[in-house]
């Protein structure tokens, strides 16, 4: 006991250590893009290719924030074994944890990987605050080009103006600022529709892909009820849990129930009986125990900010 919670100590301690860093090269990008935008607009003779340069250093904070993400991810992730894993097993019957918590947290510390990969730590990041900084940066440069050093009278000015010496021409440097800002939009519908190969959530055991089998504990729970939409959106909204809906027929009263399946562990029982009773108060619940429940586990969950 006294172990686990020194090192629950240290991996809390190392997660706000890292997820402060985040915060530290977002003020970074911050800071710089002000700068840039004071100096270049502060003079109609200031060049343009200055914002450009800003940008790349957006992107340089983007990936060293990514990286930082990454580590933070990976601490967080034995936070919520030690969690999910020990604590909440101590307050919830039968009280133990279980058996596969320890191998699955021993793994973790002899043989640490990343629990999401770069290219999706990028995409988490830049969605959550670097678009905004990319974005709010190539406005101000076509701002500048429309401008300075007086107002445009066309498209093709713009173009011209766009030039950096006489290295570039303009309109290859607008190409190539729309392609970097369509890369980056991609790389987040990436993150979005393409599955993470590490099966689980933060917080859940490494199982093998083709098959994720739930601990002793866990349950699976029978829904009879005619509200199913409501109820599987309210289940998989609240818990994060699959369900699957199977039609039935009352035999009492002769008309069609539709019955869900859904897996979860128990101490999520009582949150389910919430979200089940605010969609269909008259729903009828059975509970059952999951000794071996098999399955290509859950989504993945990126860790809170």
């Amino acid at each position: 006991m006294t172990s686990i919670v020194h090192l629950y100590r240290a991996e809390v301690s190392r997660a706000n250590l890292w997820r402060s860093r985040l915060d530290t090269t977002t003020n970074w990008a911050v800071v710089t893009s002000g700068a840039a935008l004071t100096f270049t607009f502060g003079s109609a003779d200031n060049p343009h290719f200055v914002l450009l340069l800003v940008l790349f250093l957006i992107l340089t904070f983007l990936l060293i924030e990514a990286r930082r993400y990454s580590y933070y991810a990976l601490w967080y992730h034995r936070v919520r074994l030690l969690e999910t894993g020990y604590l909440a097993a101590l307050l919830t019957p039968p009280h133990e944890p279980p058996v596969d918590w320890a191998a699955s947290l021993s793994q973790t510390l002899l043989k640490p990987e990343f629990v999401t990969p770069r290219w999706r730590s990028v995409a988490v990041r830049y969605r959550r605050n670097y678009i905004w900084l990319v974005s709010l940066t190539l406005a101000s440069w076509l701002l500048k080009l429309s401008i300075h050093p007086f107002p445009a009278e066309s498209t093709s000015v713009m173009v011209q103006r766009a030039s950096i010496g006489l290295l570039i021409e303009g309109q290859w440097v607008i190409v190539g600022a729309a392609l970097i800002y369509l890369l980056l939009f991609g790389l987040i519908l990436a993150a979005q529709f393409i599955p993470d190969t590490r099966e689980g959530r933060p917080g859940d055991y490494h199982v093998p892909k083709e098959t994720a089998v739930l601990r002793p504990e866990d349950e699976m729970v029978m829904i009879i009820t005619n509200r199913r939409e409501a109820v599987s959106s309210r289940v998989m909204e609240k818990l994060e849990r699959g369900v699957t809906a199977v039609s039935g027929t009352g035999m009492y009263t002769g008309r069609p129930r539709d019955i869900l399946f859904c897996a979860l562990t128990s101490a999520q029982e009582e949150a389910l009986r919430e979200a089940v009773a605010a969609a269909d108060p008259n729903a009828f619940v059975i509970f059952t125990g999951a000794r071996d429940v098999r399955g290509r586990g859950f989504a993945p969950t990126e860790a809170p900010m």
